[in-house]
């Protein structure tokens, strides 16, 4: 309990609240902007994180994460088209709502369906550290190795493409990560000669380009498109009645999106259908989904925000993104010299405990935020596009050589951002790709210290009972799916045959 309310001293600083604060509004910002998300915004701060502390600057990335997860909510009810791909399912129901003049109550109860359901994470993410802190001390370097290793095994299914798609995504990350020379055997690979590549690629330039120059790019070839807006008089709370209709679907999305986020390449995207469609099957009225239903706004807004407390529960106690932007929150806890994993709840626990106190302030901030200034927040999607990509661009390229003010970093931005575009273009996804290039630098490093630890004998590895765990559920995640799909197509003909 000391390191609970230690954590909360962290909130006593008036600067960091106040970052918070602007970090949030910003946040809400950019998710009310239609092709602009989370990972993009967190991976457009970063470079300007360096400079801060620890905690403030981790801070304000969760604060991105959390506050325009739910912002999306904004455009996904007022012109049909979600803010971010979390709220996807939003537009189902709160558009339609809007249709019929009830914006302002769509919004109200996305509003509060966020708040609970990022609230209800953030105390799970508390009440979970110290029986991860426990797990501390059963983990060496094999287990970091066979951890990270079941990591990458889940890029098969954490970006919108293919499975084939994504591993190869995932694969082309972890050759950049290769790139530079070997800190264990001094060995140069793929260095070329050029003394800019001797300390290998960094990904921060690599994720700004590949998330935040690659959507200008994609975004290009939709200038002219036109959005039928929804007039909206107020944001309003939601009634007694709705309340009493909702409170479950509230409770039981809350609860669908933490667990759904805690699971490594899931994230509030899968969060919000799973949470929209269990709202859906429990309701009395499911016929009424789709067509303006306030249990499907509750139900998929509970979800997603609920979703970004549970991944970062991965992120920090086993150094595993559950997410894409919890991938560029990662990097930051790298970029400051801090090592997620289990013992962060141990030798770093005011570090861990600030960070969830302050993503709780965050959450209760949207009900200020989300009641108060929704109206004035849906009037950012008038911004022209002409004016908006072209100062994204911008802020890329900033962002990109104030990391070390290296013009270097700034044409591996660019050039990221093309191939990019490329890889959105033939179906691939840039997510995986930006994973394997975190998780690649980490697994190898991983393994040359497993292989100190154990004198060269790599299969002492499967002595060890946790590693051979991870070991185990990395062969389950890769050919588990697979071998079950084919056992249930030889199923399907034995029973057709059979009736």
């Amino acid at each position: 309990m000391a390191d609970v309310f230690s954590g909360l001293v962290a909130l006593a600083d008036p600067g960091l609240l106040i970052l918070l604060v602007i970090a949030s509004i910003g946040g809400v910002i950019i998710g009310a902007l239609p092709g602009l998300n989370a990972t993009t915004g967190a991976a457009l701060l970063l470079p300007f994180t360096l400079t801060m502390e620890p905690i403030p600057a981790i801070a304000m990335l969760t604060a991105i994460y959390c506050s325009a997860t739910f912002a999306g909510a904004i455009t996904a009810i007022l012109i049909n088209t979600p803010g971010t791909a979390a709220s996807a399912t939003t537009c189902l129901d709160g558009y339609p709502l809007a249709q019929r003049g009830e914006a302002g109550r769509a919004l109200g109860m996305a509003v509060i369906s966020s708040t609970t359901g990022g609230i209800i994470s953030v105390i799970c993410l508390m009440l979970a550290a110290p029986l991860l802190a426990e797990a501390a001390y059963h983990f060496a370097p094999p287990e970091y190795f066979a951890l990270t290793l079941f990591g990458l095994s889940m890029l098969a299914g954490i970006g919108d493409g293919s499975p084939i798609k994504n591993l190869m995504a995932g694969a082309l990350g972890i050759f950049i990560a290769t790139i530079g020379v070997d800190n264990l055997t001094t060995v140069e690979r793929f260095t070329f000669g050029s003394y800019e590549l001797y300390d290998g690629i960094g990904f921060v330039p690599v994720l700004i380009g590949v998330f935040g120059i690659s959507e200008l790019l994609v975004q290009a070839s939709n200038l002219h498109q036109v959005r039928d807006a929804v007039r909206m008089k107020a944001v309003r709370l939601p009634t007694r009645e709705d309340l009493q209709k909702t409170w479950r679907t509230i409770l039981r999305s809350s609860g669908i999106g933490t667990f759904i986020g805690i699971l490594p390449a899931e994230g509030a995207t899968v969060a919000s259908m799973i949470g929209y469609n269990e709202a859906k099957r429990w309701s009395r009225n499911p016929e009424e989904f789709g067509k303006g239903a306030i249990d499907g706004v509750a139900g998929s807004e509970a979800a997603n925000n609920a979703a970004t407390g549970g991944a970062m529960v991965p992120t920090l106690a086993l150094g595993i993104p559950g997410s894409a932007t919890a991938a560029v929150i990662l990097a930051g806890l790298m970029v400051h010299g801090l090592q997620p994993g289990p013992a962060m709840f141990t030798e770093q626990s005011n570090f861990a405990f600030a960070i969830f106190w302050s993503m709780m302030f965050v959450n209760l901030l949207f009900l200020v935020i989300g009641l108060g200034g929704a109206k004035l927040f849906a009037r950012v999607t008038l911004i022209p596009t002409q004016i908006l990509w072209p100062s994204v661009f911008v802020f890329s390229i900033v962002g990109a050589y104030a990391l070390d003010q290296s013009m270097f970093d700034v044409w591996v931005a660019l050039v990221a951002g093309v191939l990019g575009f490329f890889m959105r273009r033939y179906g691939f996804s840039v997510v995986p790709l930006a994973i394997g290039l975190i998780l690649g630098g980490m697994l190898e490093k991983r393994l040359g210290q497993s292989m100190v630890m154990l004198d060269e004998q790599w299969w002492m590895m499967f002595t060890r009972p946790l590693t051979l765990f991870f070991f185990l559920l990395t062969a389950l995640a890769l050919f588990g799916p697979p071998l079950w799909g084919r056992m249930f197509k030889q199923r399907e003909p034995m029973k057709s045959t059979g009736e």
